[in-house]
């Protein structure tokens, strides 16, 4: 039943699901409702099979493109919220963050003076520090908008990965559609209409698939995922 947990469902499923929804629109407009027979049973299934098929490749595909951009741009980016140079969240407030972390890790914070003399000490801190935010910020409800922007990210990486794949059915599900509606075989009928409908459909898709599925919205959502989880140590301090 782990597939059925919230993250799953709307970081794999609902991309899996928008990745492969030229082809079950497909067979459902293919399918007689009125007196449904053994191609609709077939249609049924092959909807079930593709969801979870597809929902099983979500994670391997959005994985694999996370660490092609990844070294792409030099290795995954490090968090620098809680660095003395990034200005996304006032000083004070990265110092009083900074403060309990070290606390927690039992290690010095860095110094803007150790950040500038011996980065990559400086960067192992903060390194760890982040992991343990991570580690401590699992509980969904507690961290509810953390969870949130988890899942957001999860969304935008699995379609990425996904992506080839579902521009590729979106005119494969098309020539069927053409070919159906020429030969008219016995398996299965599609009107003009029907075939009008699921051209529009699957501009539709296309449009989303090449415009609005990207590098930049992956990353976008990686950065503000980072910015929350930062924002989350807030939480934990008042619980300590």
């Amino acid at each position: 039943m782990d597939f059925l947990d919230t993250y799953s469902l709307k970081a794999r499923l609902f991309p899996a699901i928008l990745t492969v929804a030229p082809a079950i629109i497909l067979c459902l407009l293919c399918a007689s409702w009125i007196d449904p027979g053994l191609p609709e049973a077939v249609a049924t299934v092959a909807v079930m099979v593709l969801f979870f098929a597809a929902a099983n490749l979500a994670r391997r595909f959005g994985t694999a493109k996370e660490r092609q951009i990844f070294a792409a741009t030099g290795g995954r980016p490090r968090n620098t919220e809680l660095t003395h140079a990034d200005p996304t969240f006032p000083a004070s407030q990265r110092t009083r963050y900074r403060e309990y972390l070290a606390g927690q890790l039992g290690l010095p914070a860095p110094t803007a003076d150790d950040e500038q003399r011996d980065p990559e000490t400086a960067w192992e801190f903060y390194g760890q520090a982040y992991g343990w935010l991570r580690e401590n910020t699992r509980d969904s409800e507690t961290f509810k908008l953390l969870f949130n922007e988890l899942i957001s990210y999860g969304y935008y990486r699995n379609l990425l990965g996904l992506k080839p794949v579902g521009i590729l059915l979106n005119f494969l599900s098309l020539g069927a559609a053409a070919a159906i509606v020429y030969y008219q075989p016995g398996f299965a009928s599609l009107s003009i209409g029907k075939l009008v409908l699921l051209g529009g459909l699957s501009a539709l898709h296309l449009l989303y698939f090449l415009f609005g599925v990207t590098r930049k919205a992956m990353l976008e959502a990686s950065a503000i995922y980072a910015r929350q989880l930062v924002l989350s140590t807030e939480t934990l301090i008042k619980r300590a």
